[in-house]
């Protein structure tokens, strides 16, 4: 089983410590699945700036294939935090720097290569949604985060595209999200999954509806958090056998990805590396 992030790479520059730390919900997602054994890889636009090369280097060093991903003269996409009281806080971001002004069709360059994974995953933030159309035919599963400040009908049109749908709902009521869960199923996912912060998460399939408590921990530092949910939960659900059907495959990839989230709760950045400045 192989997975795909494509679309979004960031540096999270933690200005209260001067150091840029890896991450992007496509680039996160590809990583994690690779800390979790499987294959994996991450498509998309680099900067020209060292941010980049620090990304790039670090993708290298964990075993990512970055082969395919292509380079714009232009800064990274930047997000800038800062903690207070122990919650991180963000503080501006630059949208993806150069990436929101380079096509993402060059994905389609190698179609061959696209076919041998089994997952590929992208975001709201991966400037991507022109593609999902044409993405979707080449791979078993896409999946999409459109975390957390989504227009609802656009997410909705959308959903056509989309085999598994994550949404981050932690401000909505259980009814409204339910009422979103069961309108992205109507719309054409196969799965539809809210994350709801301290109050887990819901997963509706269609026919039945399935909870998710998270681990209760002192939290280091709760960036890429949602990723590795994602994550934890697309290499389990792909690559379950669990006896029982798809339930207890449902309910054993979402117990792996509420585990993988706690875990990645303890590493300062989405998955460390930072580079000091």
């Amino acid at each position: 089983m192989r997975l795909i992030g494509i679309g979004d790479n960031t540096v999270d520059d933690y200005t209260h410590m001067r150091t840029l730390f890896p991450g992007g919900n496509a680039l996160n997602v590809a990583v994690y699945a690779r800390q979790l054994g499987c294959e994996s890889a991450y498509l998309g636009v680099f900067g020209s700036d060292t941010a980049a090369a620090h990304m790039q280097q670090t993708l290298a060093e964990l075993g990512v294939d970055n082969s395919r991903s292509c380079t714009a003269d232009g800064p990274s996409g930047r997000a800038t935090l800062i903690f207070e009281d122990g919650e991180r806080v963000f503080t501006g971001s630059n949208e993806g720097g150069i990436r929101k002004s380079v096509s993402m069709d060059f994905i389609f360059d190698d179609i061959d290569y696209l076919q041998t994974f089994s997952i590929a995953h992208t975001s709201a933030y991966s400037y991507i949604d022109a593609q999902l159309e044409r993405l979707q035919p080449l791979v078993p599963t896409l999946s999409y985060d459109f975390s957390d400040d989504f227009d609802t009908e656009r997410a909705l049109s959308l959903c056509r595209y989309v085999d598994v749908a994550f949404f981050s709902c932690s401000a909505w009521t259980e009814a409204a999200t339910r009422d979103l869960l069961k309108q992205a199923v109507s719309c054409g996912c196969a799965l539809a999954v809210a994350t709801r912060g301290p109050l887990g998460a819901i997963l509706f399939d269609g026919q039945a509806w399935f909870r998710q408590a998270p681990q209760a921990l002192a939290a280091k530092d709760t960036l890429g958090a949602g990723d590795a949910f994602i994550s934890g939960f697309l290499v389990t659900w792909a690559g379950s056998e669990a006896g029982g059907g798809p339930a207890a495959s449902i309910e054993q990839s979402l117990a792996r990805a509420a585990s993988l989230a706690a875990e990645v709760c303890q590493v300062q950045g989405a998955f460390g590396h930072g580079l000091r400045y």
